[in-house]
């Protein structure tokens, strides 16, 4: 059963930094390419950044480019997602997603970032 499991959301204050994690399981995790995609309040989901399954190609959404930055660790099944200047713009619950149309959609169940003072 695939699971992907997110942690280190909380409250920071703007210009704060929060590093995410998305633990996965269930799979080859070293195999996929995986995503960001985060929901505001009242606002569907955006899709936020993407990283390849080697690691060595990401993309962003221009407006988070040069203030976050996404990796994996193939050793841990894990995939980050740095978040540095936050803005309250940045508030919403984040998830991670895998999407492949061989293993299929999968999402956690997301964190909860606020930027507020």
């Amino acid at each position: 059963e695939v699971q992907l499991v997110e942690s280190g959301g909380g409250l920071v204050q703007p210009g704060g930094s929060l590093r995410l994690s998305c633990a996965g399981s269930g799979f080859t995790f070293s195999s996929y390419a995986m995503s960001w995609v985060r929901q505001a309040p009242g606002k569907g989901g955006e899709w936020v950044s993407g990283i390849t399954a080697g690691g060595w190609t990401t993309w962003y959404i221009d407006s988070v480019k040069d203030r976050f930055t996404i990796s994996r660790d193939g050793a841990k099944n894990t995939v980050y997602l740095q978040m540095n200047s936050l803005k309250p713009e940045d508030t919403a619950v984040y998830y991670c997603n895998l999407d492949d149309p061989w293993v299929g959609d999968y999402w956690g169940q997301g964190t909860q970032v606020t930027v507020s003072s």
